[in-house]
């Protein structure tokens, strides 16, 4: 399954605050427990720090198998 774009419109975005915008958690609380359990990878290592500044590139995968990879706003879709 390929990786959802999504496109930041900013530098860079925190693992927390992308899990609210793409509709993985409701809340922060409920991101920030994502991310305590370990159902959050970025590029492909384990994250357990939920202000961790995400950039154009960054590929995000979730325990339930949903992943997403961050496009900058100057970027392609291609």
């Amino acid at each position: 399954m390929e990786p959802e774009r999504v496109r930041i419109n900013t530098d860079r975005i925190k693992v927390q605050q992308l899990l609210k915008w793409v509709g993985a958690a409701q809340t922060g609380g409920q991101a920030k427990e994502m991310i305590a359990r370990g159902e959050v990878s970025v590029n492909g290592e384990r994250e357990y720090q939920r202000g961790r500044q995400l950039l154009p590139g960054d590929l995000v995968q979730l325990a339930d198998g949903r992943s997403f990879i961050l496009v900058g706003r100057g970027e392609e879709w291609s």
